[in-house]
């Protein structure tokens, strides 16, 4: 008679299947990831109503995402959408107000810096160019600033010693429908292969829709971060990569030391000599059981997400702490006056990073509806 007992390597291989089962049932299956024509679909939804050719508005950030192999999320979609709708309003290349008349001054103000008279600048700029004007008369004239740049660039090749005075001084330094960092757009294209066939020069390339958003997307998403909420890369966006966090770090440094500080995300000094904040942790050396050259080594890292690796700032951490009796937040918008020939009033970092928040917020609640 054939036994009913069921053999031991026979309980194994049901127990096997049924725990497989399970587990299957508890695993959420990975989201498939989103084709190029459903992104474009969705930034099109996306995009503010009243922004003319938003289907190829969507093309481009699109194209951006797959070409610098950013998640196309839609929260990162949204954040794209945000600062390109406070930048320029959805403009390849927006008007500025007055912006003929800052350019000669923000000029004069270059010139006397490099000590050439203002009456000598001047007279270079009463030279006529090919079009009959002069090139004061064009400057002033200038409405957007790839026509300045544009402008400032054929004057450097004719205007006598334009090349040894003026190449170092073009007055546009962003531009685009992002407003992104020129020096930031040429030095991503050294490091990484521009995706599209290069008109002119790079800095041409940024005042276009299509490099604008290229670049400006790069600047937005295209580093690591450790942020709970957006609203501290849109500040990022604006002061550089994480000012946010290093100005979180600069609080943890005066609460554990009792010194102040201006909280700007700035950890590392310009001028090759140590910083504030630097000098500032000096003085918890001993506590800290380090010297000054282990803290500069460190503070090298600040525009890095290694820095939160460091010994120093886990030491700053636990010490400033430890003082305030209470944890204290690892990101804080950084407090800067924003100094521009194009701004006519009082703003600043968190300004800007509040009004992109906003849109940003609006565009979720559009993916949402």
């Amino acid at each position: 008679m054939r036994s009913s007992v069921i053999s031991r390597s026979t309980w194994l291989a049901v127990a096997l299947v049924i725990t497989t089962l399970l587990v299957g049932c508890h695993e959420k299956p990975k989201p498939r990831p989103k084709t190029p024509a459903e992104v474009r679909a969705e930034l099109a939804r996306l995009i503010p109503r009243g922004v003319r050719d938003r289907t190829g508005w969507a093309a481009d950030i699109q194209a951006a995402f797959q070409s610098l192999k950013i998640d196309p999320a839609t929260a990162n979609l949204c954040a794209v959408v945000a600062v390109t709708e406070q930048e320029s309003g959805f403009a390849s290349d927006p008007s500025v107000p007055g912006l003929g008349r800052i350019a000669l001054e923000e000029i004069d103000r270059r010139m006397s810096s490099h000590h050439i008279p203002p009456l000598v600048a001047r007279a270079a700029l009463q030279i006529e160019s090919p079009d009959g004007r002069t090139w004061e008369q064009r400057i002033a004239a200038a409405t957007t600033e790839r026509e300045l740049s544009d402008i400032y660039e054929a004057m450097i090749d004719r205007v006598p010693m334009g090349t040894r005075l003026l190449a170092s001084s073009n007055p546009v330094h962003t531009g685009g429908p992002m407003q992104v960092s020129i020096n930031f757009a040429q030095e991503l294209a050294r490091d990484k292969d521009y995706p599209y066939p290069v008109q002119g020069s790079i800095r041409h390339e940024v005042f276009t829709r299509r490099g604008g958003v290229y670049f400006g997307t790069a600047h937005l998403l295209g580093y690591r971060a450790s942020y709970k909420q957006p609203i501290y890369r849109f500040a990022d966006y604006n002061a550089g990569w994480y000012a946010s966090r290093n100005a979180a770090f600069q609080n943890m440094v005066s609460v554990a030391t009792g010194i102040p500080l201006e909280l700007d995300g700035d950890l590392i000094s310009g001028d090759g000599g140590p910083s504030k904040t630097e000098n500032a942790i000096d003085t918890l050396a001993p506590e800290l059981g380090t010297d000054s050259a282990t803290i500069h080594r460190a503070l090298l890292k600040s525009r890095s997400l290694d820095f939160e690796k460091t010994d120093l700032y886990r030491d700053i951490a636990q010490l400033a702490e430890r003082a305030a009796g209470h944890a204290l937040p690892r990101a804080r918008l950084p407090e800067i006056s924003l100094e521009s020939p194009k701004i006519t009033r009082r703003l600043t970092t968190a300004w800007f990073a509040q009004r992109v928040d906003q849109r940003y917020r609006r565009c979720m609640a559009r993916a949402k509806g």
